[in-house]
């Protein structure tokens, strides 16, 4: 397991991190699938496409050599010559060339997908340092792994040329007797039997290290516990400060209803446990409105402050249970309440309309 200050990576990297090093232009993938991409494709155009390319490289070649007895070495023939070979060649092989360029892109966007990461175009300092690079370089596993991966490739490849072509060169003594249109299939037919073998060997080549850089990214994407802690706490706050907010949310919410707490109606209490106050304005609210509503101490607090504002209070366990259970602060409340709260306050609005005719009186 790798550690970073001392500690083992022993977590898995969280969706956050992978995200991040997405941005970062940091993802699993091989350029050997590219590499096996390319050689499998181009083997299918040069299959494809031998007879056009066979033809037109014959015909180029039977126009140059018909015209050998006339070829004068000068600067402007020799300028349209290599222009028009140019351009030749160009034409000639375009259907390959765009090809694999296509299939490039296509592998890499199986691998990981298509994003834009600005954040991987921008140049770091770090990437300035000479000595920084040369220990990346010549001193880190990862570069002693993929030196030894080329040098496993250029052995195999070598190995695969060597063999392919000594058996090229041993049929290639009765040329002479072929015609021109001839030795350009042959030769065709050569690249092909090289390009299909070497294929094949970037098959093998291209699944295993595949699957080593999908292990290889998971390994170093992994995270010790002190990371996950920190994440976690620059995602979803450190709890002690969110404990605090919490409480200040909390402490304000009182305020507010204590200072509302005057104006109520009716409080209904249960009678210890629970107290809640009620507010209804006729014509304004279709229904009954909780303004504070509170459990032992707190309930305690609201029968105090609706005594010392001469607030009726009403005791009915049920409902004060019910209101307390199904309703938060500033909720109006439920239809299942309406006839036990009307009741209550019809009672209420009775006790105050006979105290104002008895003022007045």
């Amino acid at each position: 397991m790798a550690e970073v200050d001392g500690q083992e990576k022993t977590e898995q990297a969280s969706g956050k991190k992978l995200s991040e090093s997405r941005d970062r232009g940091q993802v699993a993938k091989s350029i050997e699938i590219n590499s096996f991409a390319v050689f499998t494709t181009g083997l299918l155009m040069l299959f494809m496409t031998q007879s056009h390319i066979s033809k037109n490289i014959g015909e180029l070649s039977i126009k140059l050599f018909g015209e050998l007895d006339k070829f004068q070495l000068e600067k402007e023939i020799i300028q349209e010559y290599a222009l028009k070979g140019m351009m030749f060649f160009f034409i000639t092989l375009a259907p390959v060339f765009a090809g694999l360029m296509l299939i490039a892109l296509i592998a890499t966007y199986g691998q990981i997908g298509f994003k834009i990461t600005p954040k991987a175009l921008f140049p770091k300092m770090s990437k300035f340092n000479p000595l920084t690079n040369i220990k990346s370089m010549f001193f880190s596993t990862k570069s002693l792994i993929e030196v030894s991966k080329s040098l496993i490739k250029l052995i195999l490849i070598g190995a695969f040329t060597y063999w392919i072509l000594s058996d090229i060169i041993y049929t290639s003594r009765g040329l002479v007797e072929y015609s021109i249109d001839e030795i350009v299939s042959y030769m065709i037919d050569a690249a092909y039997s090289l390009l299909w073998k070497l294929g094949l060997f970037y098959a093998m080549l291209a699944a295993a290290d595949f699957a080593y850089q999908r292990f290889s990214f998971r390994q170093e994407m992994m995270m010790t516990k002190q990371e996950v802690k920190e994440e976690y706490r620059q995602t979803e706050g450190d709890p002690f400060i969110k404990s605090k907010i919490k409480s200040v949310q909390m402490s304000m919410a009182r305020k507010r209803m204590f200072k509302e707490l005057p104006t109520a109606d009716v409080v209904i209490t249960n009678p210890t446990h629970f107290a809640v106050a009620l507010k209804y304005e006729i014509g304004n609210s279709a229904a009954p409105k909780v303004i504070a509503k509170g459990m032992d101490e707190l309930a305690r607090k609201i029968k105090s402050v609706a005594a010392e504002n001469n607030i009726p209070m009403h005791e009915d366990r049920e409902l004060a249970r019910a209101l307390y259970r199904m309703c938060d602060v500033g909720d109006e409340i439920p239809a299942s309440l309406f006839k036990a709260v009307a009741q209550i306050l019809a009672y209420v609005f009775q006790l105050r309309d006979n105290k104002k005719k008895k003022s007045i009186v």
